[in-house]
């Protein structure tokens, strides 16, 4: 049997793995409840007893967490404030930071984090120790929602038409942080680090989130510098965006190099998975398409083994990993949960 990892790095090379690989995404909540009630005593032998092939992720820690004016602020001078939905909370933005700048030479002159501040010995010593039979994942870079938070949604948004200059000023600054933090992160963890996330959550509900000109303006460049600097290591692309997002998949193909698309939310229009193995099956392994919005926490044991079943059959001609298609929320049902992997397990060979 192949391990975890194996698995993994079958699908990215493109070789024939023992049996269709597993992940798992859930909220702090999930995970606390399946613990005590799996009687599990971490995440690993939660892996175990659920025979999941899921991700090791390494990241550095801060020598300096706060902002420099704002001890309640990270490192971005953003504040979080928990929100309760009932069953669970969220940490929402409660601050913008840059939501009164007017100038490109502010946004210069802001306060930005500096890369020297993070614990690489920490990070080198978190590397070699991690689990050699689970892929190792380091490095992220999500910027437009990092600028959602520094701006606010509404200017974020207003800011792509009416203040370009802003925009990319701002970019810039974070994409500068990430690229040389994920530069010195590679190269400490070489032939270690298996795979980075690189995210923007383009999709909505319905259509993307904005339009394709202002995506390959101010997204697609910095990401594609991004993955190559990722593929100058051997590191493998992992690629995050909600939504109906299939108008700018041959983008992130072509510009951004993409090579797993998660998380397939199949119900939103043009996400259909028959047609995205279709048109991109050969080109792109598919991450999750186990829905979450209403199969898994709504549904019945039954309809999650059938849904995990028509996973199989629709994805048989092309890469799959299978997965709930973003994090499992507190009003999903254990026996949901434990179908999931129970099914695929049994008929993923």
């Amino acid at each position: 049997m192949m391990t975890p990892r194996e698995r993994w790095l079958a699908l990215l090379h493109r070789d024939k793995p023992d049996r269709i690989p597993t992940d798992y995404w859930a909220t702090d909540e999930v995970t606390g409840r399946l613990l005590r009630e799996l009687r599990c005593a971490d995440k690993e032998e939660l892996y175990t007893a659920l025979r999941i092939d899921g991700v090791t992720e390494v990241k550095p820690v801060r020598t300096v967490e706060h902002f420099p004016t704002d001890p309640l602020a990270d490192m971005w001078g953003v504040r979080r404030k928990a929100i309760s939905y009932g069953s669970g909370s969220y940490d929402e933005f409660d601050n913008h930071p840059l939501e009164q700048v007017s100038s490109v030479e502010e946004i210069h002159a802001y306060a930005w984090p500096r890369v020297e501040d993070n614990d690489f010995e920490r990070f080198a010593h978190d590397v070699a120790s991690a689990p050699r039979h689970r892929i190792l994942c380091a490095g992220n870079y999500e910027p437009f929602l990092l600028y959602c938070a520094l701006r606010g949604m509404e200017l974020a948004m207003m800011d792509l038409k009416v203040e370009p200059e802003i925009v990319d000023a701002a970019l810039e600054h974070i994409f500068q942080y990430h690229y040389q933090l994920n530069a010195r992160l590679f190269e400490i963890g070489k032939g270690r680090i298996d795979m980075t996330y690189v995210a923007e959550d383009l999709g909505g509900q319905t259509s993307l989130l904005f339009g394709v000109p202002e995506i390959r303006k101010y997204i697609l460049p910095r990401q594609k510098k991004m993955a190559e600097l990722a593929r100058s290591f051997g590191v493998h692309l992992f690629y995050h965006t909600d939504g109906a997002a299939r108008e700018i998949i041959p983008d992130l193909l072509d510009v951004t190099g993409i090579e797993i698309l998660n998380p397939i939310q199949w119900r939103c229009p043009g996400m259909e998975r028959e047609g995205l193995v279709r048109d991109f099956g050969k080109r792109v392994i598919f991450h999750g398409a186990v829905d979450n919005q209403f199969t898994i926490p709504f549904g019945t044991a039954a309809d999650v083994r059938n849904e995990v079943m028509d996973n199989i059959r629709i994805f048989s001609g092309s890469r799959w990993i299978c997965a709930p298609c973003h994090n499992l929320q507190p009003v999903t049902p254990t026996v949901n949960i434990s179908t999931l992997y129970e099914t695929i397990y049994e008929h993923g060979v």
